[in-house]
């Protein structure tokens, strides 16, 4: 016996698809606290690029303070090798990005 239609026509069923497909974009952006994208594709998106913008200084700002507590956590003698030196450049240059986003909001 056949599986019965859900939707009387295929127009219907592929309306129904193109729906789902969207209420799990909006989902999943809702999840990491962006808001929607703009309707139409060529109109600005402000308020997500700002969202975007923030959540990258976020992680930026975790990164750093994660590398500075194991900088800190480690021997003298460590401190004064070369693991801490490239350790403290990766932190300086991480510093510049945080500089460089505080510049564009």
């Amino acid at each position: 016996m056949p599986t019965p239609r859900k939707h009387p026509s295929n127009a219907q069923r592929q309306s129904a698809y193109r729906e789902r497909q969207r209420a799990t974009r909006i989902a999943g952006l809702r999840a990491k606290n962006l808001p929607p994208a703009a309707p139409i594709p060529t109109m600005p998106s402000n308020a997500r690029w700002s969202a975007l913008t923030r959540m990258a200084q976020d992680l930026l700002k975790a990164a750093r303070k994660e590398m500075e507590s194991y900088r800190d956590e480690r021997s003298e003698a460590w401190q004064e090798s070369q693991r801490a030196e490239a350790l403290q450049e990766t932190i300086d240059r991480i510093d510049e990005a945080l500089d460089c986003l505080a510049e564009t909001a």
